[in-house]
């Protein structure tokens, strides 16, 4: 077995879990095992990556912010573009 992997049994695994893991934090992969048979895998996590701002190339036309038309907007007012409910009643959130 490699030197950071350790393989415990699950009363041993119980008896000493802080300790495992500090084991597996400082990037060992512990394997608990039942009956002698492995049964879970006890691994560090991975860092999170930073992710670049600004990453979806998109353009907005100019158009989107000029006022809309009279009658779009009593359209948009007396919710004739809005879909009308199916009937369901849905679950507050």
């Amino acid at each position: 077995m490699k030197a950071n992997k350790k393989s415990v049994n699950v009363h041993e695994a119980k008896t000493h879990f802080s300790k495992l893991l500090e084991i597996a934090h400082a990037g060992a992969e512990i394997i608990i095992a039942k009956a002698g048979k492995p049964y879970a895998k006890l691994v560090p996590l991975e860092r999170a990556s930073k992710r670049p701002l600004g990453f979806v190339q998109a353009t907005v036309a100019p158009e989107v912010f000029e006022p809309l038309a009279e009658d779009e907007l009593l359209d948009w007012e007396e919710g004739s573009l809005v879909p009308k409910a199916s009937g369901k009643k849905r679950r507050p959130r």
